[in-house]
């Protein structure tokens, strides 16, 4: 069953079965077909500590299908390790780093199939990028989801404690038990966060075997269906169904849907066009767009509604909103099964896959009906708005769902920061006043990395004084559990001359949801017509300089040059 790139390439120098052979293979191993397992195991998060187990479990059905596992690691990173210092600058750029390392390992030797295993924000998408990337028989193991908090609590708690300490507000014990208890078990974070989005997007796309993503991490169940994928990619690698044959337009398309559905993570339209990009494929802003106006919001997770992804995954997880909304999908997809999304449904219906997962919910006395809503029962259409004016010609992204009704149409003097640091300091020392729109610029891709505004939004949300009436917009990006009106992926950034570069203090900057749109509609706060504004522009442009970058090195000094904009996936060009 070994390929023929991989018969020959192993006949070429014997140094290769040697070098094996000192590894604890066997002879017989080396006529075997070889699977590279990749995994992000390691102690740098709950997300990633637990992975070693899955990858075992992934060798033993590769075992058991006459195939020969190899083990190898890229440790990921946590956007929590970064928040409020410059690591965060670097967060997205690992991206592209775990991405670079996965076709290394695959591409110095053939393999005849791949298992990729990754639970978190950069880690998953930079696998599925590898494997759009690469085009061997692959399968993606979502690594699941950390177990309930207290209180159907999360580790998102860290944001309103870390407000209120910075405010001098006693917190002490508050603190000790978040940190007790706010990660209760490895596995993604428990709300639907960009950890947990890009997992449902990779079995949203046919990457990853029917029910896994947000699985329980310490449930028996995520054990099995790792051993599963080991022995279906050795049936992949078979029938030589590559991950390019997965990845089409059809699918993008589909998972762009359900990621309406689920009202999932602004950080999907920076992921899943880097993904596309790789198959050769552009994915339109409007894709998204589009799918919101059509698709009914089904989901009650936090951080837009009330549960966590351990519910959701009791209520069926991504297979039961992929149910609801068939009649939106193409079922025709190929997925990793070797069969079609439709068959895939079909398949868990008839094998008792949504009444095993509805039993689960029993426990805690919630009605499916409470976590996903059916579509007839939906009165919401999506989650995602794409706005575009004078200040985001090529367009900026809003999460609406997470986004009060009466703040879908606001206007506000701007007050303007060139820095996340400047902003957050000057929220939490109160020089921000209700109605203010807070600007925040040079923290795009090119201009500092992209670091996600998750202190700054948590700040604003949790003071009383300006949750509800104040809001934000960078050319940087958000955490998947941001709140409120967040505008991000401001596009052209500033750093490459974009006109978030030109606002100034006092300018009122006018955001409107329902028409798509993000612009500048006054000067020293008095309204003006489009035109006087377009020449005020015009001349702030010619005026306008690129400030000094900070001098960076290494890896940090090659996205910041080469990376795309967000509104384009920030692939590094």
């Amino acid at each position: 069953m070994m390929n023929q790139k991989c018969k020959t390439a192993r006949g070429l120098w014997a140094q290769v079965d040697a070098l094996r052979m000192g590894m604890n293979w066997s002879e017989g191993d080396t006529e075997k077909p070889h699977i590279l397992i990749s995994d992000v195991f390691g102690e740098s998060h709950p997300g990633s500590f637990h992975l070693n187990i899955l990858s075992d479990e992934a060798a033993v059905g590769i075992y058991e299908t006459g195939g020969r596992p190899a083990k190898n690691h890229v440790t990921d990173i946590c956007d929590g390790w970064g928040q409020g210092h410059d690591g965060m600058n670097y967060i997205l750029a690992s991206r592209e780093t775990i991405a670079d390392m996965v076709e290394l390992q695959a591409s110095v030797i053939p393999w005849d199939g791949m298992i990729l295993i990754s639970s978190c924000d950069k880690s998953v998408p930079a696998h599925l990028i590898a494997a759009a990337r690469l085009d061997i028989p692959t399968i993606h193991i979502p690594g699941g989801s950390m177990r309930i908090g207290p209180n159907i609590g999360t580790s998102g708690l860290a944001g309103p404690l870390s407000a209120k300490y910075k405010k001098g507000q006693p917190v002490q014990k508050e603190m000790r038990d978040y940190k007790l208890t706010g990660c209760p078990s490895c596995g993604a974070c428990q709300f639907m966060g960009t950890a947990s989005t890009m997992q449902c997007m990779s079995e949203s796309l046919g990457l990853a075997l029917p029910g896994n993503a947000l699985m329980p991490s310490t449930f028996a169940e995520i054990r099995r269906i790792s051993r599963a994928a080991g022995q279906q990619v050795m049936n992949l690698a078979q029938q030589n169904i590559t991950a390019r044959k997965i990845l089409t337009q059809a699918a993008f398309e589909n998972a762009i849907k359900v990621h309406a559905a689920i009202g999932g993570s602004t950080n999907a339209l920076i992921h899943l066009p880097a993904i596309a990009h790789e198959m050769g494929i552009t994915l339109q802003p409007e894709l998204f767009d589009k799918a919101s106006r059509e698709i009914p919001y089904l989901t009650n997770i936090q951080p837009s509604g009330k549960y966590v992804t351990e519910l959701f995954w009791f209520a069926g997880g991504i297979p039961m909103i992929q149910w609801e909304i068939k009649e939106y999908l193409n079922l025709d997809v190929m997925t990793v099964t070797g069969k079609t999304l439709g068959e895939n449904l079909n398949d868990l219906a008839e094998q008792g896959f949504f009444d095993r997962c509805h039993e689960h919910l029993k426990t805690y006395n919630i009605p499916v009906e409470e976590i996903i809503r059916p579509v007839k029962q939906s009165k919401h259409f999506g989650s995602i708005a794409i706005l575009k004016g004078n200040i985001a010609p090529a367009g900026a992204v809003i999460k609406y769902s997470a986004v009060i009704p009466a703040m879908h149409q606001h206007v506000g003097p701007a007050a303007v920061f060139n820095s996340e640091e400047d902003a957050q300091k000057a929220i939490i020392t109160g020089k921000i006043k209700q109605g203010d729109v807070v600007i925040i610029r040079y923290e795009g891709p090119r201009g500092s990395g992209a670091p996600e505004m998750f202190m700054t939004t948590d700040a604003i949300v949790f003071d009383e004084s300006l949750n509800g009436t104040v809001a934000l917009v960078t050319d940087g990006r958000f955490s998947g559990a941001s709140r409120g009106p967040c505008v991000g992926h401001v596009s052209p950034e500033a750093i490459d001359g974009g006109p978030i570069g030109l606002v100034e203090n006092g300018d009122l900057i006018e955001i409107d949801i329902p028409a798509r749109t993000l612009n500048i509609i006054g000067i020293a706060g008095q309204k003006q017509e489009a035109a006087e504004i377009a020449r005020i522009l015009a001349d702030r442009k010619k005026a306008w300089k690129a400030p000094a970058r900070k001098i960076r090195n290494g890896v940090l000094r090659k996205f910041t040059e080469k990376a795309a904009s967000l509104m384009a996936g920030a692939y590094t060009k």
